[in-house]
């Protein structure tokens, strides 16, 4: 019986312009970190791809910084990363709450942020904190550099904007005003897939609100958003929440329950955020 990698290949750049020189000239490739996703495909035998090119080796994309007002995280940031970093911790909590709730010490090791946002399953937790805090998706290919909204970034399940000559490179996330809030509901609070999860921002002007698990990608919900902000009315943002949101039966739970929940995780954030 043949192996599991039999027939595939690995390229192993050097350096980042290495790295987009081979997606421009070699492709395609499927770019791979910590493969915490990649190799459950491997193992189940439903992995497709052929020929990958290793990024872990490529420090420059691990990189935490401010930049003027702006909190940069490197592509390559695992969650672990996140969880010890003081800048994401002091500019970003809700990033670091939901790294916190990913997988395993293991798994916290070696995934990346990049990782889980280029996967774009629905219920990757660190999505919704993304969408909630108007990060922007920096991509680069050899010729280019693009910034790309988080909330335009995905056009449809796993599906999204970046082409295959493209590398997630970083995401910048500008100052967040306002009380942060993550909530992950699962089997267990790790190690377990989400069944919802839930990233909001609120302050006194405005709230933003975005969830997983809910429809085939991340989303923000504008109307629940507007609801609060305008009537500060919980009963009429549960009502336009459950009108935005597209839950579906799966293994995991069922569209009923996801709605029922969506709407208690509203009332939470509504109560642990209100004034005063």
């Amino acid at each position: 019986m043949q192996s599991a990698i039999a027939h595939r290949s690995l390229l192993q750049p050097k350096s980042l312009g290495d790295a987009l020189k081979m997606l421009r000239d070699e492709g395609p490739l499927t770019p791979l970190a910590g493969c915490t996703d990649l190799y459950v495909n491997l193992n189940f035998g439903t992995l497709t791809d052929q020929r990958f090119l290793n990024l872990w080796r490529l420090d420059r994309l691990r990189a935490i910084a401010v930049r003027g007002k702006v909190l940069s995280i490197g592509a390559l940031a695992t969650h672990t990363d996140l969880i010890q970093s003081s800048l994401v911790r002091k500019r970003l909590p809700m990033l670091a709450a939901a790294a916190r709730e990913i997988g395993g010490v293991q798994i916290q090791n070696r995934g990346t942020i990049g990782g889980n946002v280029a996967n774009g399953s629905p219920a990757g937790d660190t999505l919704p904190v993304l969408a909630a805090a108007d990060a922007v998706v920096v991509l680069k290919s050899a010729n280019d550099t693009r910034r790309v909204p988080f909330t335009a970034f995905y056009t449809g399940y796993r599906r999204s904007v970046r082409r295959p000559d493209e590398l997630i490179v970083s995401f910048e996330i500008p100052a967040v005003r306002g009380r942060q809030w993550f909530r992950k509901v699962g089997t267990r609070a790790a190690q377990a897939i989400s069944k919802i999860v839930m990233a909001g921002v609120r302050s006194p002007s405005d709230a933003r609100i975005a969830f997983g698990s809910v429809a085939p990608t991340v989303i923000r919900v504008p109307r629940t958003e507007a609801a609060l902000t305008i009537s500060d009315n919980l009963e009429t943002a549960q009502h336009a929440l459950r009108d935005e949101i597209a839950p579906i039966d799966d293994i995991r739970s069922t569209a009923e329950y996801r709605r029922r929940v969506a709407a208690n995780l509203l009332a939470r954030f509504v109560h642990e955020t209100s004034r005063g």
